[in-house]
């Protein structure tokens, strides 16, 4: 009796080993632009959004720092990746990654598929009421290979004739949009930038009062709802790496094309859904003319 126990015990372990090894685990890298706890609340439910749409396959989320993406990406740690414009065009270039989806984000009851940059100072800093009176002055970004929080603004800096790193008094990087917001707000800065909706995210949080703050080089874009001082560009994109096999993107891509606004996942991520991927084109103009990213020198 012992021995036939111990015979179904194994054999248990053994079929439970073999279902195992017969789910294939996709890995999503994320960039964690808020950190790893804010980027698993806000993408989990779409990684059990797709293990539900795909048997056999668990789709996992894997979070990664600004500073961790090229080197998975190159590596093939992931099997896809969510970054920004910008570092995707990067992968892209150098590590042979290719789009298969663009977000379509829910902000304030709109459904967009561009963002921006946006300059600003202290709504009371009476010294600061241009991009050229931040000449002398201290400025921060969130990194340098943020695109809404630093490449965009950059661009539009340089092409008024001002070049921030010679130009400013001091050129600093606070690792998040937000830590730049409130470094803006308690003065240890004199201006800033962010990518847009940052303001307004924080604002409906309670965290800040727009009317605290000033917005430098203000551009309207129509039907577009946040305060931006910069061109918009697509939004960011899903991509797979090289070594990535065709059939899987599609899979994805066409699972992820069935995202509904009211699905769990969608809410979670802030988002309306998914289309096909937009063009990249004119982010790797903008890398070309700074020359940063995939052109750097």
């Amino acid at each position: 009796m012992k021995k036939l126990f111990t015979a179904s015990i194994l054999a248990l372990i053994f079929l439970s080993a073999s279902i195992c090894s017969a789910v294939d685990t996709v890995k999503i890298g994320v960039l964690a632009k808020r950190g790893p706890a804010k980027a698993m609340e806000k993408w989990r439910a779409t990684g059990e959004f797709l293990t539900a749409k795909l048997p056999g396959k668990r789709f996992e989320i894997i979070p990664l720092g600004f500073d961790e993406v090229f080197h998975a990406v190159k590596n093939g740690d992931v099997d896809f990746f969510l970054v920004n414009s910008s570092m995707f065009v990067t992968a892209k270039v150098k590590y042979g990654a290719k789009e298969i989806l663009t977000i379509i984000n829910s902000r304030q009851g709109e459904a967009l598929m561009s963002f921006g940059g946006v300059i600003f100072t202290r709504a009371d800093n009476d010294a600061i009421n241009s991009m050229a009176d931040i000449k002398g002055k201290k400025f921060m970004a969130v990194k340098k290979s943020s695109f809404g929080g630093w490449q965009m603004a950059f661009k539009e800096f340089l092409d008024a004739g001002i070049n921030p790193y010679k130009d400013f008094a001091s050129v600093e990087f606070g690792g998040s949009h937000d830590n730049v917001v409130m470094a803006v707000k308690k003065g240890t800065v004199d201006a800033g930038t962010v990518r847009t909706d940052t303001l307004e995210r924080m604002a409906a949080a309670g965290t800040i009062a727009m009317a605290d703050f000033k917005i430098i080089h203000k551009v309207n874009h129509k039907g577009f709802p946040f305060v931006c001082s910069t061109r918009l560009y697509p939004e960011w994109p899903l991509a797979k790496v090289a070594g990535t096999p065709d059939a899987l993107a599609l899979e994805v891509a066409s699972a992820l094309k069935t995202m509904k606004p009211k699905d769990k996942a969608a809410k979670a991520a802030k988002i309306v859904g998914w289309s096909d991927p937009l063009d990249y084109y004119g982010v790797e103009e903008l890398q070309k003319e700074l020359k940063i990213g995939a052109y750097a020198q």
